[in-house]
């Protein structure tokens, strides 16, 4: 028995359904034989390196307090950053992959909060440009304020205090307890 000869515009022999859907950048990636996983530990290794290399060009009598110079802490997360890119490449070549998101506590299908996201960048924008003007005390705390706003808070005596709270005292954290100094500002000789 013969088959029917097909025509130009039927489905022809061998195809067993609709057309395959191109494959995505992961399976693209994987049929190269590389994980893309292994581009998270190629930049924490990067980071890491860069952060030890930039180490080395600190003076060691730069606001050296006590036994501790101002190179141990970035020592140890340089040095840290490359063992977790070590251990992270070598739990993805052993066959190691992130779980997908299954979405519980969060909806997939929602676009971003554009508004949020630009008043917190213009929060810390706001900071920058006015932190050597009216010095850290009250910009951070400006910057404090409008990021809690941004975020949601619409408490607003808690936020003020919070946020005064904050960059005060992290100001004099930094200048009585560190012995690294933050600009003051209009409020300089007032705070000692």
């Amino acid at each position: 028995m013969s088959t029917p000869p097909t025509s130009a515009g039927s489905v022809g022999e061998g195809s067993t359904g609709p057309p395959a859907s191109r494959p995505g950048f992961r399976e693209r990636i994987r049929s190269r034989g590389i994980e893309p996983e292994l581009g998270v530990s190629a930049f924490l290794a990067g980071v890491g390196i860069l952060v030890l290399i930039e180490t080395t060009r600190i003076p060691s009598d730069v606001a050296q307090r006590g036994p501790v110079g101002p190179t141990a802490f970035p020592l140890v997360i340089g040095a840290a950053l490359v063992i977790i890119a070590a251990v992270h490449a070598y739990d993805v070549l052993r066959g190691g992959h992130g779980e997908a998101e299954a979405g519980e506590d969060i909806e997939l299908g929602a676009s971003a909060d554009w508004k949020t996201v630009g008043l917190v960048v213009a929060a810390f924008v706001g900071n920058i440009l006015l932190i050597e003007t009216l010095g850290w005390p009250i910009s951070g705390a400006l910057m404090f304020f409008v990021a809690s706003r941004a975020l949601g808070s619409r408490t607003l005596v808690r936020d003020v205090v919070v946020a005064l709270a904050l960059s005060f005292g992290t100001y004099f954290l930094f200048n009585d307890v560190l012995g690294l100094s933050l600009p003051a500002g209009i409020l300089e000789g007032v705070l000692g």
